[in-house]
């Protein structure tokens, strides 16, 4: 499997994170956890599925992945290549005219959001494309295309900050109070901003925290089970992101 990162030009770097060329010779099933961006795919080979209990559910070939806070089962087909986008947290809102927290938990196409022959011509040029920066580039001015030059949402990314700062265990009466803003008002703009309430995103924020210390060898967690009711509630939880018990994980480590 190849898995080149790539950093976006400077008129996209205030809103992507990185681009990412991924490839595999060979039909795999594999695990993503719960990540605090959305994420586009663009794919010029081969076929992309998710599972949804017992059933497999064909991705497009183009599409967004929104937030989640469960982890997700994909299978992909032998041969595969795709250009991922990762945005930064309040990125994506710059693309996409449809507020974000409707895509929560969602896997959807991009005709959805894109003009379709643009897409369709966009696929070809991939697919015909000699190499990893010519595929980067063509991703790059089709998002440049559809760049709306709106200011970012002060208030909410100053949210992020404080929730990034407390690696996600800041409680939502505390965040309100810290911005001057009551809940409701901060709600609606950080979902529509981000993809998701402040209170899920803290959350996520807060669990994958737990597996960079897990990942460092840090065996104290009392800062991050504080958030939690008790230590049965840390273990349902922890198992709904990354589908495995923290001693499981801890054991896949080693």
């Amino acid at each position: 499997m190849r898995f080149q990162v790539y950093l976006p030009s400077g008129e996209l770097l205030p809103y992507v994170k990185h681009l990412v060329i991924s490839e595999n010779e060979n039909a795999a099933a594999y695990t993503v956890m719960p990540d605090i961006a959305l994420v586009i795919g663009f794919q010029y080979r081969g076929r992309l599925a998710y599972q949804d209990g017992n059933k497999e559910m064909p991705l497009d070939t183009m599409g967004v992945t929104g937030l989640r806070d469960t982890y997700r089962t994909f299978q992909n087909t032998a041969g595969i290549g795709t250009v991922l986008v990762v945005f930064r947290e309040n990125g994506a809102a710059s693309f996409l005219k449809t507020p974000l927290h409707e895509l929560f938990g969602e896997s959807l196409s991009l005709d959805h959001f894109f003009d379709r022959q643009l897409l369709a011509d966009l696929e070809d040029q991939l697919v015909f494309a000699d190499g990893d920066l010519p595929r980067i580039r063509l991703v790059e001015n089709f998002l440049l295309h559809y760049l709306q030059q709106r200011p970012s949402d002060l208030l909410v990314s100053q949210a992020l900050h404080y929730i990034h700062s407390s690696k996600g265990t800041i409680r939502i009466q505390e965040l309100t109070s810290l911005l001057n803003i009551s809940a409701s008002p901060l709600e609606k703009r950080f979902r529509q901003e981000v993809g998701a309430s402040p209170k899920k995103f803290a959350t996520i924020v807060r669990a994958r925290n737990v597996l960079i210390a897990m990942e460092n060898g840090q065996q104290n967690y009392a800062a991050y089970l504080s958030a939690f009711y008790d230590q049965a509630h840390f273990i349902k939880d922890f198992k709904k992101f990354a589908s495995v018990t923290p001693e499981q994980y801890l054991k896949r480590l080693k």
